[in-house]
């Protein structure tokens, strides 16, 4: 039933994406006098045959081919009100002789699109996104394993709301709601440095819902006043966990000069995070379930972990010298401690952006995913590996680039995370570049006298680097060439930090008007606390590629 569901949302999106444009049209030619450069619609399918050699550098010397099957499709879509991006790619690799083990079935992808409900009023938002990872016994997740790496895992998110932004007079009122789903697959159980079986996030179930009406500075008075609340709920399988925080508050805007205001609110929050206790055998250990995770005690109490509630407050300011750059900064006190966050974009050109944002909140795995998921772009090319097709978790694309929260810590415990990312892309001539950055900090909560107390107060780190270069070379060839760095830290004193890096480089050459040749070389090196050795890969593929 679960993999029945991923496969209907992302066809949904597809639908969603691909139903935009004509819609658009639809209200075009119903008389609309307006200009409009009308709807553009791109989708590409695609199949791919490939024979692959991977040869262990260290510390052994095994050497495996396979033979990798894989057929996708990328979509673009752009209309008046409506539109989106898709990339999905479904991967078999068949393995024989010695390398038999490595058979698998793989779902890769990425969308994000959104479909006018009342135009310019009110739209439906989506996004999905399925990508395979690597978790080891920290907990620590690097974004592309190698196919014949046994701590091979899956995690599947997508979100679904509607989104509001109107004006009733000299109100202006803006509002969404978002319920969204996150699963963690796991082949095997993942074993901690211990020896013992780690509790890994399963699965969980967001709603999130915002609501805000304010006027502008001048609009009738000289400042602009808000008022507003929020709600946030995460309900996380493992031990029964519940994330709730509940906000209302008021907010003035004082403009400075013509761009640049001065902005500060003061509010109430309510925050709680919960959970039960893991059933007890008759010994008192906790009982590990067929899947590899602690089984939930449904018949004890629920504790708390954390339960902060009262006075909330920020400053910031709000700088829009132009259309092509803008920042939003603040400083405040939330979730009984000092808060920081903010986003600043700029586009010097047409073919460049940079952006940088800041964040501070209190969910579970799932949420923080899908949070991420729901700030990636509309319009966007999936960056993926150029030998094995995987998608990282991060995407780029004309209207800016953006990674979704893959990296860092999978621990099931409910966490404050705070952190930063930078992504930066620009086109030279023929040559698009892209690079995105970031550092996550997980500080974990958990209720005293639960089997997750020790896990409590215990902080994650991780940064991440992913950077992609692609160039069409004369009229019938391309280069695309990509690389990553993962380092992830254990924070509870256990060694199990995690650093993994590597590059790929891929060249295609097209044979027919839709039928091209591809080679891709490829090296991977993983380095984890958990092995007295280190591990590093040398790849090469040779293959086919029809383009419908």
């Amino acid at each position: 039933m679960i993999k029945v569901l991923r496969a209907a949302l992302l066809v949904g999106l597809a639908a969603i994406v691909a139903a935009a444009p004509a819609q658009a049209q639809a209200q075009d030619d119903g008389g609309n006098s307006g200009v409009s450069d009308g709807p553009r619609v791109a989708v590409q399918p695609y199949i791919e045959v490939s024979q692959i050699l991977s040869a262990e550098l260290t510390p052994g010397d095994d050497v495996l081919t396979y033979t990798q099957v894989a057929a996708g499709v990328d979509v673009s879509a752009t209309g008046r009100n409506s539109g989106g991006s898709l990339s999905l790619r479904y991967e078999r690799n068949i393995g024989y002789g010695a390398s038999d083990g490595i058979d698998s079935d793989t779902f890769s992808g990425v969308a994000r699109g959104y479909l006018s409900i009342i135009p310019r009023s009110l739209t439906l938002d989506a996004g999905a996104l399925a990508s395979r990872t690597r978790i080891d016994g920290s907990g620590g997740v690097t974004a592309n394993p190698l196919v014949q790496d046994d701590a091979e895992s899956q995690i599947y998110s997508g979100y679904v709301g509607p989104t509001l932004a109107t004006r009733v007079g000299a109100v202006d009122v803006t509002g969404s709601a978002r319920v969204g789903y996150t699963r963690l697959e796991a082949n095997d159980a993942i074993v901690t440095p211990s020896g013992a079986v780690a509790d890994v996030f399963d699965d969980s179930v967001t709603y999130n819902a915002q609501l805000r009406a304010a006027t502008r500075p001048g609009e009738p008075l000289p400042v602009g006043i808000g008022v507003g609340g929020g709600y946030f709920q995460e309900d996380i399988s493992n031990l029964d966990q519940r994330v709730r925080d509940t906000y209302v508050r008021a907010d003035v805007t004082v403009p400075v000069t013509s761009n640049l205001s001065v902005v500060g609110g003061v509010g109430y929050e309510d925050v709680e995070v919960s959970s039960r206790d893991a059933l007890r055998d008759v010994n008192g250990d906790p009982v590990i379930g067929t899947d590899g995770r602690l089984v939930t005690d449904t018949s004890a109490p629920r504790q708390l972990a954390f339960d902060i509630d009262g006075f909330i407050w920020d400053v910031g300011v709000l700088w829009r010298p132009s259309s092509r750059t803008s920042l939003a900064a603040t400083v405040g006190r939330r979730y009984d401690s000092t808060t920081y966050y903010g986003n600043f974009t700029f586009v010097p050109d047409s073919r460049s952006q940079l952006s940088i944002s800041v964040y501070d909140a209190v969910s579970g795995f799932g949420g923080s995913l899908t949070n991420s998921l729901a700030a990636l772009p509309t319009e966007f090319s999936a960056i993926r590996n150029s030998l094995t097709g995987d998608f990282g978790g991060c995407v780029g694309g004309e209207s800016g680039a953006g990674c979704a929260g893959l990296f860092g810590s999978v621990r099931s415990a409910a966490f404050r995370s705070r952190g930063a990312q930078i992504a930066y892309q620009r086109q030279v001539g023929r040559l698009n570049a892209a690079i995105a950055a970031g550092y996550d900090n997980r500080r974990f909560i958990a209720a005293p006298g639960t089997i997750l107390a020790a896990a409590d107060g215990v902080t994650d780190e991780s940064y991440y680097v992913r950077s992609s270069l692609n160039r069409p070379i004369g009229n019938n060839a391309n280069l695309a060439v990509n690389g990553y760095v993962n380092w992830f830290g254990r924070g509870d004193g256990i060694n199990g930090n995690v650093t993994g890096y590597g590059t790929s480089a891929a060249y295609s050459r097209s044979l027919t008007g839709k039928l091209s040749a591809r080679a891709a070389v490829a090296v991977d090196y993983l380095d984890s606390d958990l092995s007295a050795d280190d591990f590093a890969f040398a790849t090469a593929l040779l293959g086919l590629r029809y383009d419908f």
